[in-house]
């Protein structure tokens, strides 16, 4: 495994998994993450939006679906997102507890051995309809 597949398997497993402070490591200090409805800057910003997540989904676990495929300063990966349902999402009819599935895409520029720049586009509208929230 090379270093920048090492790279994305910490941001999908470890990070994505509640150890936030791995985002100090992978991520350039001027990280900008382009979230479907927001950007975020810096290590704390994508911790902090990681995290909210974690405020409604408890077990989550991410699979990798697809690559990484890597190239031309750049890593592309499908991965498929599973959690249980915490409750708390502003319009949603199902019960905590209910598990939860959505897979997305993640685009990453990568700088001197770290993530710098970040796309992701994720079944949002999926993940909302199994919450009832549509």
């Amino acid at each position: 495994m090379n270093v920048v597949e090492t790279l994305y398997r910490r941001w999908l497993f470890d990070l994505w998994h509640g150890d936030f402070a791995v985002a100090e490591e992978i991520l350039t200090p001027d990280f900008v993450g382009h979230w479907p409805t927001m950007d975020v800057h810096g290590p704390k910003g994508a911790a902090d939006q990681i995290r909210q997540s974690h405020a409604y989904f408890t077990d989550i676990r991410n699979t990798l679906d697809v690559g990484p495929v890597i190239g031309d300063g750049l890593v592309a990966a499908h991965w498929t997102f599973h959690g249980s349902y915490r409750g708390g999402i502003p319009g949603a009819t199902a019960e905590p507890g209910t598990r939860v599935s959505f897979a997305g895409q993640d685009i990453f520029r990568v700088v001197d051995g770290r993530f710098a720049e970040y796309w992701v586009v994720s079944d949002g509208l999926g993940m909302m309809t199994a919450l009832g929230a549509i």
